[in-house]
């Protein structure tokens, strides 16, 4: 398993910016590609719901770290 990891240090308003738009688009993929999944009856799912929480956060500018993990897992996707 391979791991990844990104940290984005928040001193500045522009920081914070940049974290917001990051944030947003990230949260407007993950809506899109849930609903392509699990079709319009799922309204929220619980990943979703985490990330919009993220989302409302990073709207009210302030110094902070955002941190990104990633954790690849050797074995491949069933079909």
């Amino acid at each position: 398993m391979s791991h990844y990891e990104a940290v984005f240090e928040i001193d500045s308003k522009s920081d914070a910016e940049a974290i917001r738009l990051l944030v947003e688009r990230f949260y407007d993929a993950l809506r899109e590609e849930t609903r392509e999944i699990y079709g319009d009856e799922v309204s929220s799912s619980e990943t979703l719901e985490t990330f919009e929480a993220i989302r409302n956060a990073t709207r009210h500018p302030t110094p902070g770290t955002l941190t990104i993990h990633y954790e690849q897992h050797n074995e491949a996707f069933e079909d």
